[in-house]
Parts: structure tokens; sequence; C-alpha cells
């Protein structure tokens, strides 16, 4: 398969599925892994890729379909690179009542991007959440997988901060 590629595309493929062998062999080659396996994937790579959902596809036997639709359907799951760390700002009602436009703002003002966007050194990506189930503490967010409610524009900086701060001690 990799055989008639560039060199650099064939290495780069070769790494990519030795790591996927990796995580199969963590989670086990069954499709009741496919999720867990994809995660790691995002995880450890920061994207899942359409040569990675093949990869994934053949080693458990599952159609290349099957894998891209798991990865389309659930938003926490992304084919496009992400950053380091992804901070989602929740967008319910409960939230935007609360609060969440005024966050969401100082969250763009402190890292230069737009929702959607990823900063130039790759460290964040910022989205929106339909809901992270923290109604009863609204504006929630999570920063990467800590979820935090009743944030105010003012402790933006000190999450922003503490993010940096836990990717040096990495």
């Amino acid at each position: 398969m990799l055989q008639n590629l560039p060199t650099n595309v064939a290495e780069e493929g070769a790494e990519l599925s030795s790591a996927i062998d990796a995580v199969v062999a963590r989670h086990g080659a069954k499709r009741s892994a496919l999720l867990p396996i994809l995660q790691d994937i995002l995880a450890e790579r920061g994207e899942i890729s359409y040569l990675a959902m093949q990869m994934v596809a053949d080693r458990l036997g599952a159609a290349p379909s099957e894998v891209q639709g798991v990865v389309t359907f659930y938003s926490f799951l992304e084919v496009e690179t992400r950053g380091r760390h992804v901070i989602r700002l929740c967008r319910t009602l409960s939230c935007m009542m609360a609060g969440t436009r005024d966050v969401g703002a100082a969250l763009e003002a402190e890292l230069g991007i737009p929702f959607g966007g990823t900063t130039a050194d790759g460290m964040f990506t910022l989205e929106w959440a339909n809901c992270i189930g923290m109604c009863c503490t609204p504006p929630a967010l999570l920063a990467d997988a800590e979820a935090l409610g009743e944030v105010t524009p003012a402790q933006v900086g000190e999450v922003i901060g503490a993010l940096r701060a836990a990717n040096v001690r990495e």
C-alpha cells in the first residue's frame, strides 16, 4: 500500500501505522473498542486523519465508513488538527443567560483567536459545546477534560495560565 508513495509520506504512514497498532494493542482489536481507540489517537496525535480512520477500520475488521461515521458523529472527535489544549464553552440557554457571551469574548481576546480556531503555536483550540452537563453552574466550560462552572470573564486568564503551566510541567 505505501510502496509507491514519496518517502516522507511513506515514513509518515509507517509511523502512523505503528502508533495505531500500539493503541489497538492497548484496547484490543474489537469493534467495542472503537471509541476509546479513536479518543487515544486524537489525544496522542491531535487529529484523526482519514488515513488513520482507514487503518483503524482495517485493524478492527470494520468498514471505513463505520469509523468515519463515529468520528463525524461525536463532537469531541475531529478530523481537523486541534491545539494541545481544547477549551469548550457551553452555549446552552442556561449558560447564555448566565454570561457565556462575555466569557467567550474574554477567551477570544486572551488567545487572539475566534471560536473554531487554533492558536498559531498549536497550543489552544476554542470550540463551542452544545451541553457539557453543568446547567446548575452556568456558564460552564471544559478545559481539556476539566469541567469548570460559574466561570467569569475575569477567570479566563487564570484558566489559560493553568493550562500553560501544565504544559511546562509535562
